[in-house]
Parts: C-alpha cells; sequence; structure tokens
C-alpha cells in the first residue's frame, strides 16, 4: 500500500443553522426565532479508512454515522443541540489514524468518536482519546484486548473506560469458525495464514486454539507481508501438508489474490477468512474459483431483520454514492449509542468538554434495538450480543449459510 497523507473529510450532512455557528453556538433571536435560546453544537468524530484499499469499508462507517446523525438532527433529538459529523482518514494505518485522533481531540466540540474499522489503529487512537474522556465506539475492531487488555485470556482488565464497540471480538469469531469448519463441514485439517497486523494475528489464535481443542489439526501456520502481492512461497509451502482448507487472518486485499493465486497452483479448497474478508471486492479480487470460499461475519445479515431492512433503505434514500458495506449497521449503532447517551448529557450542559464523561457513563448504559440486534455493553465496554453468521461464496456473490448466537462450551 502506497504512502497518502492524512486526508480530512468534512462532514457532508451539516444542517444550515450549522452553517452560523462558527463559534459553536448561535441565538435563535439572530436566526429569527424569538425564543431567545440557543443552539448549540457538538461534533461526533470518525476515524476511518476514507481512502486506500479499505476506502469502500471506511465510507459505508463516515455515511452510516452521517445518516444517524441527520436522523437526529431532524427529530431534534437533543434539544437545544445540533449534531455534526468530522470525519477523519486513517488509511487503514496506524500514525494517520493516531494523526486522526489528535486532531479531534484537540477540538472543545467534538463529544465522541465513531472507528476505527482496523484493531491495530484503534490500538494508537484509544491512548490519545481517553485522557480528553472522548467516548470511543467502534463498528468494526475485533482485537479481545482492546476492552479485556494484553491478559485478556488469564486476567482480562479494560485498558481505557472510555472504549466501547458494537461488534463482537475475535475472541468469539475465531472459535466459531473453527466449530463451523470441524463441526459442520467436516474439515478435520486446516493451514493457517495471517498477515502479522493485530487483527490477523488474533484471529488466527483464536480459530487454531478452538480447532485443535476440538480435535483437527493444524498442519501449517504461515504468514505473509501485507504489501506483497505474490504468495507463491507461502502457496509452495502449505501445499504439501495436505490441508483440508486455509483459514485466513487478514483483510480482502490481500484474500482475494492468495485465493486466486492457491487454486491456480492446484491447491483446490476452500480459504476461509473472517469480517475482514467479507466484502464484494474479495470476489473481484479472487475471480470465478473463488466460488465456495467462507468467511464469518458479526452479526446476522442486515437485510434479515426489519430494523436492517429499514436502515438500508434509509441509507439509499440520502443518496450516498457508496454503499454502507460490511460495518454500515454497526456503525449506524454506534453512532445512535452515543447520540442516545447524549440524550442524558447533554441535557444540561453547557458545553461538550463538561459533559464528556457524562457521556460515557451514559453509552456504559445504553440499551436499545439497533440494526445488529440488541445493543448494550457489558463491563469491559464489549457488545453483550454475540451473534454471528457464516458465508459462502455463491454465484459471484457472499451467499448465508447459518447465523447462531455463539455460546461458550
Amino acid at each position: 500500500m502506497h504512502q497518502r497523507s492524512v486526508v480530512r473529510v468534512g462532514a457532508s450532512l451539516i444542517v444550515a443553522s450549522l452553517a452560523l455557528t462558527a463559534c459553536g453556538s448561535r441565538s435563535d433571536k439572530d436566526s429569527g426565532g424569538g425564543s431567545g435560546e440557543a443552539t448549540k453544537t457538538a461534533k461526533i468524530g470518525v476515524i476511518a479508512p476514507l481512502s486506500g484499499d479499505l476506502s469502500a469499508l471506511g465510507l459505508g462507517i463516515q455515511h452510516s454515522v452521517e445518516l444517524a446523525v441527520k436522523q437526529a438532527n431532524d427529530s431534534n433529538a437533543i434539544p437545544g443541540w445540533k449534531l455534526e459529523v468530522d470525519a477523519k482518514d486513517d488509511e487503514a494505518k496506524t500514525e494517520p489514524g493516531k494523526n486522526a485522533a489528535t486532531a479531534l481531540a484537540s477540538d472543545k466540540d467534538v463529544i465522541g468518536v465513531v472507528g476505527t474499522l482496523n484493531t491495530s489503529v484503534s490500538q494508537q487512537v484509544q491512548p490519545v482519546l481517553a485522557p480528553k474522556n472522548i467516548v470511543q465506539v467502534s463498528p468494526a475492531n475485533t482485537g479481545p484486548g482492546l476492552t479485556q487488555g494484553a491478559k485478556w485470556q488469564t486476567e482480562p482488565k479494560r485498558p481505557y473506560p472510555t472504549y466501547f464497540r458494537t461488534c463482537t471480538t475475535d475472541a468469539v469469531q475465531g472459535p466459531f469458525a473453527a466449530r463451523y469448519l470441524y463441526e459442520t463441514a467436516k474439515i478435520t485439517k486446516v493451514a493457517t495464514i495471517h498477515d502479522k497486523k493485530a487483527y490477523g494475528q488474533g484471529l488466527v489464535g483464536t480459530f487454531t486454539e478452538e480447532f485443535k481443542k476440538l480435535g483437527g489439526q493444524v498442519v501449517a501456520a504461515q504468514t505473509i507481508n501485507p504489501d506483497d502481492s505474490n504468495y507463491q512461497a507461502v502457496i509452495s509451502a502449505v501445499k504439501p501438508s495436505g490441508p483440508q482448507a486455509i483459514y485466513y487472518g487478514g483483510e480482502y486485499p490481500n484474500a482475494g489474490p492468495l485465493s486466486q493465486q492457491m487454486k491456480a497452483a492446484g491447491l483446490n479448497i476452500p480459504l476461509m477468512g473472517g469480517d475482514g474478508i467479507k466484502d464484494p471486492k474479495y470476489i473481484t479480487l479472487a475471480g470465478k474459483t473463488s466460488t465456495g470460499d467462507l468467511s464469518t461475519s458479526v452479526g446476522a445479515p442486515t437485510d434479515s431483520t426489519e430494523a436492517g431492512k429499514k436502515f438500508l433503505a434509509d441509507y439509499k434514500t440520502a443518496g450516498y454514492k457508496e454503499d454502507s458495506a460490511a460495518y454500515g449497521g454497526y456503525s449506524y449503532d454506534a453512532a445512535n449509542a452515543i447520540i442516545n447517551a447524549l440524550k442524558t448529557s447533554l441535557k444540561d450542559a453547557k458545553d461538550v468538554e463538561s459533559a464528556r464523561q457524562a457521556t460515557v457513563d451514559a453509552v456504559g448504559k445504553v440499551s436499545f434495538d439497533g440494526v445488529t440486534g440488541k445493543v448494550a455493553f457489558d463491563q469491559y465496554g464489549d457488545s453483550t450480543t454475540k451473534v454471528l453468521t457464516v458465508y459462502k461464496v455463491d454465484a459471484g456473490k457472499w451467499a448465508t449459510v447459518e447465523t447462531k448466537a455463539f455460546e461458550t462450551k
């Protein structure tokens, strides 16, 4: 991936009254109203890849937050306040992500942030937002350590009380995939490959542990460099071990070519990955031989519920050029978790900064029916909803195989 400068994308859904709020507030009397009450501005930041290989996912995150904010403003959800979106491009890289967080943290009107997409980026963002008491709700981070610390398996401890997420974690997603392959697909020998990033490593780690516990064999364990495009060396190393499937930890820009190249080399077995590959672009990159490849993703398919169908219809009506993509529903729910909290924290607040801690506290207590199911958080900031879905590439599209709630065995 080429290095790009940080791109700052302003909110596209600022109502006309916000254009008059250069200093963060205005008088209704000044704008033609007679009440004399002030309308103040609070900003919800977005940190996501808005350019580069993962921009399809990032733009879906941005627009889904914009939709939630537009609806909140249209319904006057928080009397006396208007919300604004401030989206920053992290390019799916740690340093731009940290810079984006620094810019948002220095803005006195930022009350919360939706993001990030990548676990590795969030590791840099969390310590920047936390000292300013700015709540962060991720729609996509699945690394368990973000909420339960480095020793999450044995000594879980929450590192940042400001951090929450609406998606479930790799502690659930990896074992869910392992159970599907071993118990449902009857696959007993698997090779693993990951891209050395926090997300990929974590996913392969939890998958491997569960697959072995079930009685399966991991016959080879390899890694790739995420900047590489030729995977022949890894394929040659894996092929002699005779795996029945490849379990891949990483995202679709690498996974697609890997699938295509392994099939071309005669390794005609399914590649399975996590939510990072569950995107139409994976199929484009992997080509026709991707039929039968598998992925898991957090939650039920968005179009399988009435709430999801309404969200997709509202998103289409809003006219965004880019699709809501894999994390649209989770981003919409993340934004609404913050908005629900703001109904409490901003009710009597004089300004944004003084309401930040109250917002963190209120997010921890939210409970509502969202697009992705029940939106609520446990003591670590993790989603209490642990529903996942297996998908399979069929006729050039991701088709639903099964949706289940994960239960610890």
